[in-house]
């Protein structure tokens, strides 16, 4: 089969702005590797760059929402929770307001996906992919380097596998989302703002490492 020449021209172009993408902290790649922990009290730290996240809002219970759903396979999530798993997610960010998280390179499809389920109905979605990097804290001793940094009750009572909410760490807002009892979190976090998170994370580690 011939391939189109605008097609191809298009998959090059889009081919060749991936790899020059750069993320906000793929220079600290080997410092995050070197400055985390194994063991029982050990807790380790890495960049997950380029998810796909775009923001939607659409009215809760009505019939812009039961369509998005389904066309995602996916129910909307009742507050500071999230539906999926860490492939595929929608996270509540307030009462008409989600974000969609998925693998890197999905963003197009599942725009499509999204509006051609609001069509007719009210809402909307864009994609902010660009807009965050995220951040993996994973190990026992996650949730203790995070309290040192936030003010929600993380607490496993309180705040388990499913929960998310947007909080401040340290000066800075962020997205946080606990993905499993490890305890695992993603935090998802302005380009801008990413070194200084990290620099705060680092120092808050730093009693597990040497110990």
């Amino acid at each position: 089969m011939t391939v189109p020449q605008k097609v191809e021209s298009e998959t090059a172009t889009t081919d060749v702005a991936t790899a020059q993408r750069h993320s906000p902290l793929e220079h600290r790649a080997a410092e995050f590797e070197r400055r985390s922990a194994s063991g029982a009290r050990g807790v380790r730290l890495r960049e997950e760059p380029f998810l796909t996240q775009l923001d939607l809002r659409t009215p809760p219970g009505g019939s812009s929402a039961a369509s998005v759903a389904e066309a995602l396979g996916l129910p909307l999530p009742a507050a500071n929770r999230a539906t999926g798993d860490e492939h595929d997610a929608v996270l509540w960010l307030g009462p008409d307001e989600s974000l969609i998280v998925a693998p890197d390179g999905r963003a197009e499809s599942l725009l499509r996906t999204v509006r051609e389920a609001q069509r007719g109905g009210s809402g909307s979605v864009v994609d902010v992919s660009a807009n965050r990097t995220t951040l993996r804290l994973s190990g026992p001793m996650a949730r203790e380097v995070l309290e040192k940094l936030c003010s929600v009750d993380l607490h496993p009572r309180a705040f388990g596998p499913g929960d998310c909410v947007q909080t401040l760490l340290g000066r800075v807002v962020v997205v946080l989302w606990q993905l499993d009892r490890e305890p695992g979190y993603r935090v998802m976090v302005r380009c801008s703002f990413a070194e200084y998170l990290a620099d705060l994370l680092l120092d808050a580690m730093a009693e597990f490492l040497d110990g």
